[in-house]
């Protein structure tokens, strides 16, 4: 480029798309919050499942307010139980498939700009919620659960903190992905 200044700019945008191929600049791209958000939901989740294990009796309901009680119960299947009645072999199945989404996870938050901000709220969340669902199933062999909401007669499967934070997590990924399209 003959002008002047010009190979000075050519510079500087080849300087800043190779700072991106550095991983562990890459890694500093995804704002640090978001590692944190994750961690401190694994934590609360861990605390309040160790808190159910300790003050609650295994299927005994403890009401805490109308349509809401703290009853502990023990899922060795997915959501909803689905596959609880299977032979064990189960375990090993949501352990790898929690395990690679969990990869997976950190991959794409890993390669996120910082103007992401709302997708990687979603993602540290869908992520503690699968971490926190992983360390129940690799060292108990099942998941505890102890929230539980009614209507009359009707009960929502019992559920813990791991559960609301990837509900909460893909209700944010849908939100970002609509945003994204209108925008």
């Amino acid at each position: 480029c003959g002008r002047i200044g010009c190979s000075q700019s050519v510079r500087a945008v080849r300087g800043k798309h190779r700072r991106w191929r550095n991983p562990a600049l890459r890694l500093m791209a995804t704002p640090k919050w978001c590692w944190w958000l994750s961690g401190s939901v694994v934590a609360l989740d861990q605390a309040t499942k160790h808190l159910a294990e300790t003050l609650l009796a295994t299927h005994q309901p403890v009401p805490v307010l109308p349509s809401f009680n703290l009853t502990l119960t023990y899922n060795t299947g997915a959501a909803f139980s689905f596959l609880a009645g299977a032979d064990g072999w189960q375990r090993w199945f949501f352990l790898g498939l929690g395990t690679a989404v969990s990869i997976g996870l950190i991959a794409w938050l890993w390669r996120l700009k910082p103007e992401n901000s709302w997708l990687a709220v979603a993602l540290a969340l869908i992520l503690a919620g699968a971490v926190g669902n992983l360390i129940d199933r690799a060292w108990l062999g099942q998941v505890i659960d102890f929230i539980q909401v009614y209507y009359d007669h009707w009960y929502f499967p019992v559920f813990n903190v791991a559960d609301i934070s990837i509900n909460i997590g893909a209700a944010l990924l849908v939100m970002d992905s609509l945003l994204r399209r209108n925008a």
